[in-house]
């Protein structure tokens, strides 16, 4: 019997879900309230058809609990973009409509032409890495937000505002200071008050998110935190993000996904590259942050590194990149050094801590090509290592994500 492939469209309140066979000829059709009872619904449903395969529409975002609860059961689940099924409903011509059906048989159309399927997995600890390293983002960019308002409330009490960048204390020394005139200056101090008080509980929040990241880096023995600039934050980011380092098949994959390498947008004899978009943006601000934070502590190799491509003639945006590019496949060495180790000893216990900075990648591998040092750009830049690249690894068929 061939495999059926059933492709599921999910929402907050049903699911609908299109089984079809390799022909992608229409074997059922289902729809199911989303509720404690969906998992056996569906399974119920399902159960002609023994050799199945489960395709859902975003199943790390809307469908990520159905994902999730089918895995646990013993399902195989691959997950599709939406960019995919949306192709695969703009080329159709046999049924272009708009409805959950036309949605999910689109989403089993995709993944049954994809060359290559995500395959979903069950969540282990990395999933919590992501959670808090989430929160601890959401919660800088309320405070962010708390401030500008505060800011904004301050221009009405004070004449000129305050300029400088507040904090906690300084708001509270400040506003002890002014005497309302009116009604409405009063009630703007009330407000005012309210949003110091507001700061001061995220800034608690933070706090206390900061520390549970460490715990729980701490407890997974990585060895990124040995790379000067990234702390628990940037290292929960990374780890949560990643997931399985054995998914990228070369640092060249992993700066890809982390948009640290530049897009070709070359044309006949002219050969540009431009700075990237793509790639996961979290994970590219975690890249950022610690090559700002290498670039702030002279002496530290990054801070060298930078100079040196300023010295070579590139400008601080392109050294800049630069560096990210170096960071992200010291990154890259890390984690693969950790999967290594990981597999020797069950323990866990993490070994070669001997690249600790932006600089310490492996001799054997050039970090930066001549294309990511912008030597058509700047003919001053030296020019890039002729080490051979190491070889690279095997791409797998099934691959997952973090």
């Amino acid at each position: 019997m061939t495999e059926v492939i059933i492709g599921i469209d999910p929402h907050k309140g049903s699911h609908t879900a299109v089984a079809l066979d390799c022909d992608e000829q229409l074997l059922g059709r289902l729809r199911v309230k989303a509720s404690r009872t969906q998992v056996e619904q569906l399974q119920r449903w399902a159960a002609r058809w023994p050799r199945r395969r489960w395709a859902i529409e975003g199943a790390h975002g809307l469908g990520r609990l159905l994902a999730q609860q089918l895995v646990a059961v013993g399902e195989h689940v691959v997950d599709v973009q939406p960019k995919l099924a949306a192709r695969v409903r703009l080329l159709n011509t046999g049924q272009v409509n708009k409805n959950d059906p036309n949605d999910a048989r689109s989403v089993a159309i995709a993944a049954l032409r994809a060359h290559v399927t995500t395959e979903i997995t069950a969540e282990d600890d990395t999933a919590v890495l992501k959670l808090w390293a989430r929160r601890y983002r959401d919660l800088g960019s309320r405070w962010t937000q708390t401030a500008c308002r505060l800011h904004a409330v301050l221009c009405d009490l004070v004449p000129g505002g305050f300029a400088r960048r507040i904090s906690v204390p300084q708001a509270i020394q400040l506003l002890a200071t002014i005497t309302p005139r009116t009604a409405a200056d009063a009630a703007r101090l009330e407000l005012a008050n309210d949003l110091v008080a507001e700061l001061t509980r995220i800034q608690t929040q933070r706090r206390e998110t900061k520390r549970r990241l460490a715990h729980v880096v701490a407890a997974s023995k990585t060895s990124l935190s040995d790379i000067h600039g990234v702390g628990p934050v940037v290292a929960a980011t990374v780890l949560g993000f990643v997931g399985d380092i054995d998914r990228f098949a070369s640092r060249d994959h992993f700066a890809a996904y982390n948009g640290t390498a530049p897009i070709e947008v070359s044309s006949g004899n002219r050969r540009v590259h431009r700075l990237s978009r793509r790639g996961n943006r979290q994970l590219n601000h975690a890249v950022h942050m610690a090559a700002v934070t290498q670039i702030r502590n002279a002496g530290t190799a990054g801070h060298d590194y930078y100079q040196r491509k300023l010295a070579e003639g590139m400008g601080r945006k392109a050294a800049l990149r630069a560096l990210k590019r170096k960071i992200s496949d010291t990154l890259y060495n890390h984690l693969i050094a950790d999967a290594l180790a990981k597999r020797k000893d069950p323990g866990g216990q993490t070994g070669n801590d001997s690249i600790s900075s932006a600089a310490g990648s492996h001799p054997a591998a050039p970090t930066l090509r001549t294309s990511h040092s912008r030597v058509t750009a700047h003919p001053t830049t030296a020019a890039s290592t002729s080490t051979p690249l190491p070889a690279k690894r095997p791409a797998r068929t099934t691959r997952r994500t973090a």
